[in-house]
């Protein structure tokens, strides 16, 4: 598209719509990259050749750059040097250089831009950085390794870093001979030649050019690693990971890639462009995983599994990663967005992708059902505060775009795409989405271009419907009054968890799709555009809007109406989906005041004869979004509150017991393990011992002792009911085990202890190197399922935040993470306070979203707890849980 200029050249760069970005005088076309890392001086040396479109007759060119030293710079254009010392010139807020020399290029000429220069391997995790291993001798190994989204690719070479300035790349790294080189694409050449740092002899590894792609998702690895192969695909599709990995647990991230490249060729009618596919499990990564075109980046645990060590629940993480990150192939790599604030076409579109996909290879695993209790329920708690953002969301600055990675883009992106899925039906919707791709390819594009191809093969308004839903912030919630005549008044207004919208935060109307549900079946085509309306219902004696969860609201319904889907649950009227989604309604409803939390007790209390696990993985999380909301109340309602849900899962518990056999299903696995878990954290005294006999068992050498899908439980009720005893021992295990699943677990599990000794122990984890950055946040995990540990989380922020600042530096994402976990768990006025105290004398650029959103979560605490803190208290009095 035309990008139009505003008048004023700011510092280097030109804000266009309010964005900031570089001049539009030069494009570039072509990029040859050459890099050779120092791992002795952790630094590398680089030179890149840019082709460049001159768009205007141009006596400067300015692009990005970060902690990159630039030696020397040159301009030429028709095989003559216009200036081979320019002046260049730096921006620190921007990160732009502007080079500036007085023999204009003209227009409508062709340029090369040439700059050698120096960047540093650093430890952020962004760019190109250092990740280091153990290797099977205890030593140290070191690999560089790139995370270029969003905006980190000008920490790894000078570069026009915007998502729109799709260029082609040619990458060669220069190495040691012992050392593997990976890039986007295949290797088209290999060289001996002399390092320029040291006089040594290493190879040069030239790859092939690659198609035209965005900064973002160019990536470089030189390390020493081992792979395994395999040629079920079109073209070859490997997993690599460092020595003291086995890369034997790359098999079946393999074989699930092979199969998923082939099925999404099918179901994009596009065949995967690049000529290999190469997966990497790296050591130190602060997402989950990277898309990069071609060589898509993990976490460890996020890409090796060993089905010995882990259990149901990281095998169905690992596939839905690997599938999230294959369909970016096409749907964010083939087709980009323009600009960040389309971020969501690329996650929310890769969700709903992982779900769908993993639907059709793993059929058994139900994933839509757990769907409703997790990504939808991920978005409506976000979307419910005042600080949540459109999906759509205007992004101006560089160190704004880390903050969208979110709930929103993510999981709420990827709702509106299933709901207007079931609007239009799934085959026109992928109709569409082959037309949008196939229109697009190689190409940037907004959200209103999947809408347009949307309804070109439907033949319905969907911009005008969708464009509500990715503009505006929030939901709304959809209070049903029933009539005498056999019809329901429907009225929408804004949801907000604070329960305390304002008329002038309450004026959007959303195309709600009602999806009714009665005995006839499900009605798809009603929808209330307006604040109010009325619709015809054939039997008032049963109904229910929103079936399946595929629409974004919440329903509220009349105590007597929920009474009688209550009962309709338990006759097998509502789908698994419906019961679920149906108890998220009631809890948030409590939540914010449109119902009494008494009557979600009495709700949940009714549903012990309920047989599905997404059903009862609601339940649970419910009852713990009431304790944690309660953590600072009473004790004598806290402990109500855990024999409520003790009296709820503990005759479930043994019912199913606890002993895993080949003939449990991937979601019986998973029944077990919450139900065993909860009931123990919550004073079973049978599952209590026997979880005492199984770590003692454990630690004394017998791996088989624990199931493991129950190894997170059992630590936690050993930490949680023991002492100092048990905690050395998690220690011990988390320092010597080589798995990083069962050493996440053990980080996980630390802070269950509320000995204040222990508690300090935990904290120290925080700081020093014993834990890597990207890990850093696991430890605080235990410690937040109580209020002891919860304010020594926070007294540990205010007296280390200038170290954790220097660590996690604002402008990526980790800082905003933890400043959530800090804060979000507290409940009451005076913590409030001290949370806005401690951050009002400091800048807050880079996490001030996360911080709003945890002061927002609070608040709604602080009013939850005011309305329902009395009538919490009599339920658990008069229910018999207070003695």
């Amino acid at each position: 598209m035309c990008r139009t200029q505003a008048l004023a050249d700011v510092a280097g760069g030109v804000k266009v719509q309010s964005r900031e970005l570089l001049p539009a005088n030069v494009i570039p076309r072509h990029y040859h990259i050459t890099l050779e890392p120092d791992f002795k001086k952790l630094t590398f040396d680089g030179t890149v050749l840019i082709d460049l479109d001159v768009v205007d007759d141009s006596t400067s060119v300015s692009f990005h750059s970060l902690d990159i030293e630039i030696h020397k710079v040159k301009i030429s254009s028709g095989g003559q040097t216009i200036s081979s010392s320019p002046t260049v010139s730096y921006n620190e807020d921007t990160q732009v250089t502007k080079v500036d020399f007085d023999n204009a290029v003209t227009k409508g000429s062709k340029a090369q831009l040439e700059l050698k220069f120096t960047g540093h391997l650093n430890d952020k995790m962004a760019g190109f950085y250092r990740s280091t291993y153990k290797n099977p001798d205890g030593s140290e190994g070191v690999m560089a390794v790139t995370q270029m989204e969003p905006t980190d690719a000008r920490r790894a070479f000078p570069c026009f870093d915007e998502p729109s300035l799709k260029a082609e790349f040619t990458v060669t790294l220069i190495a040691d001979k012992s050392l593997t080189c990976l890039s986007n694409m295949d290797v088209a050449s290999e060289s001996e030649i002399t390092s320029s740092t040291g006089g040594s002899s290493k190879k040069a590894v030239t790859f092939n050019k690659s198609p035209l792609m965005s900064t973002y998702l160019v990536a470089f690895i030189v390390g020493e690693l081992n792979y395994i192969e395999t040629n079920d695909f079109r073209v070859p599709v490997r997993v690599y990971a460092p020595p003291g990995y086995d890369i034997e647990h790359g098999r079946f991230s393999l074989d699930l890639a092979a199969k998923t490249l082939a099925f999404y060729e099918k179901v994009f009618g596009i065949d995967f462009p690049l000529p290999k596919m190469d997966q990497i499990a790296i050591a130190d990564f602060a997402q989950g995983a990277m898309e990069n075109w071609g060589l898509v980046t993990y976490r460890v645990v996020d890409l090796l599994l060993d089905e010995k060590i882990s259990g149901a629940a990281t095998k169905e993480r690992v596939a839905e990663v690997v599938q999230h990150e294959l369909a970016h192939q096409w749907f964010g790599n083939l087709v980009t967005m323009d600009w960040w604030d389309g971020l969501w076409l690329n996650e929310g579109f890769a969700t709903w992708a992982s779900w769908y996909s993993c639907n059709v290879f793993f059929p058994d695993w139900k994933v839509w059902e757990g769907y409703v209790t997790d990504s939808l329920q991920r978005a409506l708690s976000l979307d419910s505060l005042r600080s949540s953002h459109p999906i759509e969301v205007p992004v101006k600055k560089a160190d704004e775009i880390n903050q969208i990675f979110d709930a929103i883009s993510y999981s709420k992106g990827s709702c509106v795409l299933r709901m207007i899925a079931t609007y239009l039906g799934e085959d026109v919707f992928l109709e569409g989405v082959r037309h949008y791709l196939k229109k697009h390819a190689y190409g940037n594009t907004q959200t209103g271009d999947l809408w347009a191809s949307l309804s070109e093969v439907s033949g319905k308004d969907v911009e005008g419907v969708m464009k509500v839903w990715t503009k505006n912030i929030g939901f709304p919630v959809v209070a049903v009054t029933e009539k005498d005549d056999g019809t329901i008044h429907l009225k929408q207004n804004r949801f907000l968890r604070t329960g305390d919208t304002k008329p002038e935060e309450d004026t959007v109307l959303y195309p709600v799709f009602l999806g009714l549900r009665t005995k006839d079946g499900v009605d798809e085509t009603l929808a209330l555009d307006k604040r109010e309306g009325e619709f015809q219902v054939p039997s008032t004696d049963f109904f229910k809007l929103n079936a399946n969860h595929t629409g974004l609201y919440r329903t509220s319904y009349t105590p007597e109406r929920l009474e009688k889907l209550g009962s309709a649950a338990k006759q097998g009227m509502l789908s698994v989906e419906d019961r679920a989604g149906m108890i998220a309604d009631a809890g948030a409803l409590a939540t914010s005041g449109y119902q009494k939390t008494s009557g979600v007790l009495n709700l949940l209390k009714g549903f012990d004869s309920e047989t599905e696990f997404v059903v009862w993985s609601e339940i649970i999380s419910r009852v713990a979004t009431i304790q944690g909301a309660w953590m600072f109340e009473d004790k004598w309602v806290r402990d109500g509150l855990e024999k409520f849900q003790l009296e709820l899962v503990s005759a479930k518990a043994h019912e199913k017991g606890w002993e895993f056999s080949e003939s449990d299903g991937h979601i019986e696995q998973q029944f077990k393990a919450m139900l065993f878990g909860n009931a123990g954290i919550c004073g079973d005294k049978i599952i209590i011992q026997a979880a005492k006999e199984m770590f003692a068992k454990y630690m004394a050498g017998d791996k088989s002792a624990i199931h493991p899908n129950i190894r997170g439980s059992v630590f936690s009720m050993a930490l949680k009911y023991g002492g100092k005893e048990e905690y050395d021992a998690v220690v011990n295990f988390y320092r010597t085990s080589t798995n990083s699943d069962e050493r996440n677990t053990a980080l996980r599990c630390l802070g269950r202890s509320k000995d204040p000794e222990l508690i300090k122990q935990t904290l120290s984890l925080l700081s020093g190197n014993e834990v890597k950055d990207q890990d850093i946040y696991m430890p605080t995990a235990g410690l937040r399922s109580h209020a002891e540990g919860v304010e020594a989380l926070f007294a540990w922020m205010e007296e280390h935040w200038d170290e954790l600042v220097v660590r996690l530096p604002p402008a990526l994402s980790m800082l905003g993470s933890m400043v959530t976990i800090f804060t979000s768990s507290f409940t009451k006025k005076e913590q409030l306070e001290k949370v806005e105290k401690f951050f009002a004398d400091k800048s807050t650029n880079g996490f001030d979203q996360s911080l709003a959103q945890s002061l927002d979560a609070v608040r709604s605490k602080i009013s939850w707890i005011e309305r329902d803190g009395a009538d919490v208290a009599a339920w658990v009095k008069d229910n018999g849980y207070s003695s």
